[in-house]
């Protein structure tokens, strides 16, 4: 089944929780937008394609759920709704895009049951895009790879991260109907292990040969000579970086993604980031993007066991900044794009 998907019979979305995994492969139904809300905050739905479905599916969610409503009022909550979902994480840029793109198909229709087709048509059109983006940017980078190669990748943007094939991952997944035989390293990817929990069960079940590895081995492995590339997603693409970057292009992306890219530069290792255009920025700098900031529990305890003192002031952001400069590629469905970037994202 895809990640995320709309329930025609009860009008609901239903996905895969991503929480469980590897243990447990479970489809949940999110039936109300204050569940949606919460499975965003903790992650049952990741990955910054799969976010954005997410919240075009909650625009609907809520067409559906405030029925009984006055027709101004009835309009006033979805739109309350939306925002509510648009700001249940704040980084990756496809969560709010995506939302907006349901309220704006919506916002002069006069009637209910309009607005309900209408927002479950275009959240559809939404994951369905998805899909074929993915696809698209797969052909697009298995092209610079070569037979034999051993990738490096951090997180988890593949078919879970999307609404299916993947990003970074799917990639891989191209590569390999091509008979591109490529090798993965998968890190573990600290403090919530997408890496070791969700990427290495995809990699599995698509039986492609992979080695876990604690996120602080990157650089004993790159100076071994084991790996020939390394392929990330991204939850945004700021194409102007402000004065922090020196108004280069800047790649946010799950923590730990700068110090690899950093490392894989020092080691003449092309770094390829793979990520839809809905992924781009045209509109803020990187100044403007907030870092969102995790439960300082999650490093605090370790599998429900303390880990650290209670009381320890912890760190714990999600995501970090990557500037272009690192970058070798960035591929997108519209093609391969080199730093400084002048990309099509129409």
């Amino acid at each position: 089944m895809r990640t995320i998907d709309w329930d025609n019979n009860r009008n609901c979305i239903v996905m895969i929780d991503q929480t469980r995994l590897p243990s447990e492969y479970r489809q949940i139904s999110i039936t109300t937008v204050d569940g949606l809300i919460t499975a965003i905050r903790e992650l049952k739905v990741r990955g910054a394609p799969a976010l954005g479905a997410a919240g075009a599916y909650g625009v609907a969610l809520s067409a559906y759920q405030n029925n009984q409503k006055s027709f101004d009022e009835y309009k006033r909550a979805v739109e309350s709704d939306a925002q509510a979902i648009a700001n249940a994480r704040p980084t990756a840029v496809n969560l709010e895009r995506e939302v907006n793109q349901v309220l704006r198909k919506i916002q002069s229709l006069e009637n209910k049951d309009a607005i309900r087709q209408q927002a479950k048509d275009t959240a559809q059109s939404i994951a369905d895009q998805d899909v074929k983006r993915n696809k698209r940017i797969g052909e697009h980078g298995c092209t610079l790879l070569d037979d034999g190669d051993t990738v490096l990748t951090h997180c988890n943007a593949g078919a879970l991260a999307t609404v299916d094939w993947g990003t970074a991952l799917g990639i891989v997944y191209s590569a390999k109907q091509r008979r591109i035989n490529l090798d993965v390293i998968a890190t573990e990817t600290r403090p919530l292990n997408q890496g070791a929990r969700i990427t290495t069960t995809e990699l599995q079940q698509r039986e492609i040969n992979t080695k876990l590895i604690p996120d602080s081995a990157v650089g004993h492995f790159m100076q071994q000579g084991e790996i020939d590339a390394v392929i990330v997603g991204a939850d945004r693409i700021v194409l102007d970086g402000g004065e922090a970057f020196d108004g280069q292009a800047v790649v946010f992306n799950k923590i730990g993604t700068y110090p690899i890219a950093v490392l894989a530069n020092q080691h003449n290792i092309p770094v390829i980031v793979a990520a839809p255009t809905s992924t781009v920025d045209t509109e803020q700098t990187a100044g403007d993007v907030e870092i969102e900031q995790r439960d300082p529990d999650e490093i605090r305890r370790c599998h429900g066991e303390q880990n650290a003192p209670e009381d320890i002031s912890v760190g714990n952001p999600a995501f970090d900044a990557t500037p272009a400069k690192l970058v070798d590629w960035i591929v997108t469905e519209s093609g391969r794009y080199e730093p400084p970037l002048e990309m099509d994202i129409n």
